[in-house]
């Protein structure tokens, strides 16, 4: 998720793999169907890696195992 910290600085948006990334009406924000968090591409979030105000933490209200990312990961690459 991206809080309210957020200062549009375009950062983060282009960093997402999965393009889950994308202008909300007032900060960037974060499909959550989308999100890999960077698993199957890399060993970090890039988002989080390149915020220059983490604004990007973990959501606590969407957790998901690695096993369900990976599996996330290849359903959306396999469309590609």
């Amino acid at each position: 998720m991206i809080t309210d910290e957020c200062i549009n600085c375009d950062v983060c948006e282009p960093e997402c793999p999965n393009s889950a990334i994308y202008q909300g009406e007032q900060i960037y924000e974060i499909d959550p169907t989308l999100c890999t968090e960077c698993v199957g591409h890399y060993d970090k979030p890039q988002c989080q890696l390149v915020c220059p105000i983490d604004c990007i933490p973990f959501n606590t209200e969407v957790v998901e195992s690695n096993e369900q990312l990976l599996k996330k990961y290849i359903t959306l690459t396999a469309s590609k």
